[in-house]
């Protein structure tokens, strides 16, 4: 197995940088540089850029739209795309639900959807989490009963990420409350201007609004809003958490914090010295680099098994872990070295940077406290690692 890059995938590297560099607006970069909250309007203009150029639905094939990449070139693109400061692509339509209709979804469905997703006609949100249903998400309560040609949906999402912004969600419904509670469960698209659908927001720690609860109360959507066959959605539900947890690990983010924090321990002083002579920061700081390089090397022999088998398999649990936590702890180094200039800030001033912290850093508090979410969303590392004792080590 050689993980070095071909002279081939140096070329297309070379290709992403120039393309970014050349394309990726001055206030898109500054907002993700600065930590800033992303406005909807950010993140329409960024997926526009991509599609003009055919690379926004990185993990489509080219029948479906997309370039056709591998996982290689994929990795290369999030590497890229971090270091230039550019957004994450948002995830619902584009790498969720996407791959879903392409494997699972009628040719209809295929045909009207996956062209709107790709134009950004339609924004989507993912309703899987309930109240009583996070981490056990296969105990969900959401009912959808079925009425002649339509199904009547009555329950409650929560955690519903940027679903004020949504058109359409993708809903986890139990569709036969007598069989085990993996077989009840069907996979089903709601307009969320259907009359019943209810989005109320949740405020978070660091002031944001990022997620929702959804309410669904006899909400009438048509039949054919059923992606695959009916009880048998958690197959589906399955299949798209493993690329959301492919997605989380965020191998890119964590190396451009790297380069961050070693250059603002250069600048900060303490005791007349450089932070980054400190020898508990800077043993701090290796621990973390050292961390970062094996998941690297991970990451690496997994895109080489995927690119052999064409699919992620059950390691990608190893991804989420991982690049959760070192993340996490980059944020936390950043906190440190910071000090007091790390503390919460009124909205306007972080916005502005006006002398409260150094240059993309104002809302460093924010960003601190929203990135805690990531050890838990998606699956909580506590889950993945029961997943890998008992689908890779067989316990």
């Amino acid at each position: 197995m050689d993980l070095n890059f071909t002279p081939e995938e140096e070329a297309f590297r070379q290709e992403v940088r120039d393309f970014f560099k050349e394309n990726l607006p001055d206030d898109i970069r500054d907002a993700v540089r600065d930590g800033k909250e992303l406005t909807k309007d950010i993140m329409e203009r960024y997926h526009a850029i991509l599609n003009k150029k055919g690379w926004l639905a990185t993990i489509w094939p080219k029948e479906f739209g997309g370039p056709g990449w591998g996982p290689v070139e994929r990795h290369i693109f999030e590497e890229e795309g971090a270091r230039a400061h550019a957004p994450r692509i948002v995830p619902f339509g584009l790498s969720m639900l996407g791959p879903v209709l392409q494997k699972f979804g009628s040719k209809e469905q295929q045909d009207y959807y996956l062209p709107r997703i790709l134009n950004g006609d339609d924004w989507w949100c993912q309703g899987y989490s309930e109240p009583g249903a996070g981490s056990d998400l296969a105990s969900l309560k959401t009912r959808a009963v079925r009425d002649g040609d339509e199904w009547v949906i009555n329950g409650q999402k929560t955690w519903t990420t940027l679903g004020q912004h949504a058109d359409w969600i993708f809903c986890l419904c139990r569709t036969d409350p007598d069989v085990k509670q993996q077989e009840g469960i069907s996979f089903i698209l709601v307009d969320m201007s259907t009359p019943g659908v209810e989005v109320r927001p949740i405020k978070l720690i660091e002031g944001g609004h990022e997620v929702n609860e959804v309410f669904f109360t006899d909400v009438r959507v048509p039949y054919g809003n059923l992606v695959g066959e009916e009880n048998k959605g958690w197959t589906i539900a399955k299949y798209l958490l493993t690329h959301e947890r492919t997605g989380i690990a965020g191998v890119g983010f964590s190396m451009q914090e790297l380069e961050e924090v070693k250059a603002l321990a250069q600048r900060v002083m303490r005791n007349g010295k450089p932070l980054s002579q400190d020898p508990l920061f800077a043993a701090r700081i290796a621990q973390a680099e050292i961390d970062l390089e094996a998941m690297k090397i991970t990451n690496l022999r997994m895109l080489f098994t995927a690119q052999k088998q064409g699919a992620p398999g059950p390691e990608t649990s190893i991804l989420k872990i991982k690049g959760t936590v070192i993340n996490q702890e980059f944020k936390d180094l950043r906190r440190r070295a910071l000090g007091p200039n790390a503390a919460p800030f009124p909205g306007s001033l972080a916005d502005t940077n006006l002398d409260v912290a150094p240059q993309g850093n104002a809302n460093n508090a924010a960003r601190y406290f929203n990135n805690r979410k990531t050890s838990i969303f998606g699956g909580s590392n506590e889950i993945q690692r029961n997943i890998l004792t008992k689908t890779m080590l067989g316990l």
